[in-house]
Parts: structure tokens; sequence; C-alpha cells
């Protein structure tokens, strides 16, 4: 009896010293996640500071004076005396307002064009069987090795030729296909069941018909994806706009602002620059900060197989 006693004490003992360390262990495991998450956040914070800077140091030289920017001797990081002076030249003295139609119709356009393009186009590589077609494809992505200068250079010989240069159709054409959406549709796509496709053409639905009324719903989050990727590129396009256009009536925005910085305000006017420039960038920040959840979860169901 005494020995079972004792074993019993013995072995209470060890359980009450196991459970110390594993409170122990417990305890340091979470001391040093909350380290972990406090130097991550730290690093964010730090980061996402750095970031912003150049947009706050933007915004803040758009509300100062001229007299007031250039008596600082030394930057100034917030001002007393804000005004929206600048703002006023900026749609009054330089053609802005014009610069700011012409992109939302390029952008309209184009990203309207190449939607329906790059949806057919991945549709007929997923789901259409025909001759050639992982061959074609290939050879499709093949053009992604191909240097933009390149393409440049063609379509800007092909455009002079046909007499299109100065006008929105010389703008809009050459942007209208995109192998990497094409093919980020078409991967999106292939997650689609087979089951679906036969089923429906069991019933007589047409291809384009499922592709309506099938495809285009389930896989709209990638396509809201592509369409508004594609509005960002349009309105930061330079170097095609700049090249095919020199009458001012079709600068964009992109270029507008190289015109109004040489022949608007000048060279020494920053705050009434910096003016433009916040209105030329608030439509893709609120365009982005309003689509940011959709364009995350089409990125991310286009890299998915399954």
């Amino acid at each position: 009896m005494e020995r079972q006693a004792e074993y019993e004490k013995t072995g209470y003992t060890e359980v009450g010293r196991g459970k110390a360390e594993y409170e122990k262990m417990q305890k340091k495991a979470e001391r040093r996640n909350r380290i972990r998450k406090a130097l991550t956040y730290t690093g964010l914070s730090i980061w996402a500071l750095i970031v912003l800077f150049p947009f706050y140091w933007m915004l803040l030289t758009s509300v100062k004076s001229y007299g007031a920017y250039n008596a600082e001797h030394i930057p100034a990081f917030f001002t007393l005396s804000p005004t929206l002076q600048n703002y006023i030249d900026a749609f009054t003295q330089v053609p802005l307002v014009g610069y700011l139609l012409n992109t939302v119709i390029f952008a309209v356009l184009t990203t309207a064009l190449m939607v329906v393009v790059s949806v057919l186009a991945a549709y007929a590589f997923a789901r259409l069987q025909f001759r050639g077609r992982n061959l074609l494809f290939t050879l499709f992505l093949s053009m992604m090795m191909i240097p933009s200068e390149l393409v440049v250079i063609t379509n800007f010989v092909t455009a002079t030729n046909l007499d299109l240069r100065n006008t929105f159709a010389g703008l809009v054409l050459p942007s209208v296909t995109s192998v990497f959406y094409i093919y980020l549709l078409k991967e999106n796509f292939e997650q689609v069941p087979d089951e679906l496709y036969r089923a429906a053409k069991v019933d007589g639905t047409s291809d384009l018909k499922y592709l309506r009324k099938v495809m285009v719903p389930i896989c709209r989050p990638t396509i809201v994806t592509v369409t508004i990727l594609k509005i960002i590129e349009c309105w930061n396009s330079y170097v095609w706009p700049r090249l095919v256009t020199d009458d001012p009536a079709y600068y964009l925005v992109s270029n507008g602002i190289q015109e109004i910085r040489e022949n608007g305000f000048g060279r020494e006017n920053i705050p009434a620059m910096m003016a433009a420039v916040v209105v030329i960038s608030v439509p893709l920040i609120i365009l982005f900060l309003v689509f940011r959840r959709k364009i995350m979860e089409g990125v991310s169901r286009g890299g998915m197989k399954g």
C-alpha cells in the first residue's frame, strides 16, 4: 500500500511538472508570436509610410501657393495657408478637361473591345476542339517574348501607312488584344467543369449562348479584374499615344501633362503642375480602392487549377 501511494504521488508530481512545462512553453510561444506580429506590423507601417509619402507630398504641394512654395528654403512638411487656386488654374488655364475626356473615351473603347476579343479567344482555346489548338496557343504565348519596342515600331508604321495618326482608331486598335489577359481568362475558363458544357450541348445550346449564360457569370470576378487592369493600363499609357498623336485635340492625360508642363504653367510653377497631377491620379486611386478586393479575387481565381 505504501509503495502504491508512493507511485501515485510520484505520478501526480510528474503530471504537475509536465503541465507546468507545457504552460511555460505556451507562454513563450505566445510571447514570440506577439513580438513577431509587432515587428511585422511595425515594418509594414514603415513601408506604408514610405510608399504613401510621395502621394502626400504631391497633395501638399498642390495646395501651396506659388509664392509660398518658392519662398521655402527648406521644404516644409505641412502648410498653414492651403489654397485651391492651383486646382482652379488646372481647369481654366490649360485644357485639362479635354485631356480627361479623351482619356475616358480611349479607355472605354479600348477596354470594351479588348474584353470582347479576350473572352472569345480564351473561350476558343479553353473549350473548342480544333486541329492544332495547342500548337497555336503555344505560338500565341510566345508573342509575350517579343520586345514591346518592336511591336510599337511595327504598329507605328502600320498606323502611318493607313493614315490613322491623330485619330481614336489609331489610338485604340493596337491595344485591343492582350496575350496575358487571354491566358488569364483561358486558365479561369478551364476551371469550369466540362460536364456543364456537355449538358448544355445536349440541350442544344450554342457555344455563344453557353459562353454568355454560363461561362461569363461564373468567371465574372476574373473578367472584372481584367477590365479594371486594362482601364488602369489605358489611363497610364504614354509611349503609344505620344507616338501616334501630335495634335493636342487628341492628347491623353499621360502626354497632356507633358504639354502642360512645357507650354501651360511652365516648368517653374510646380504647385499648379502637382494640382493637375492630383486631378489625373484621383480617378485611378478611387477605382482601385473600390475594386481592390475584386482585383485580388480575380487574379487568385485565374491562377488556380482544379
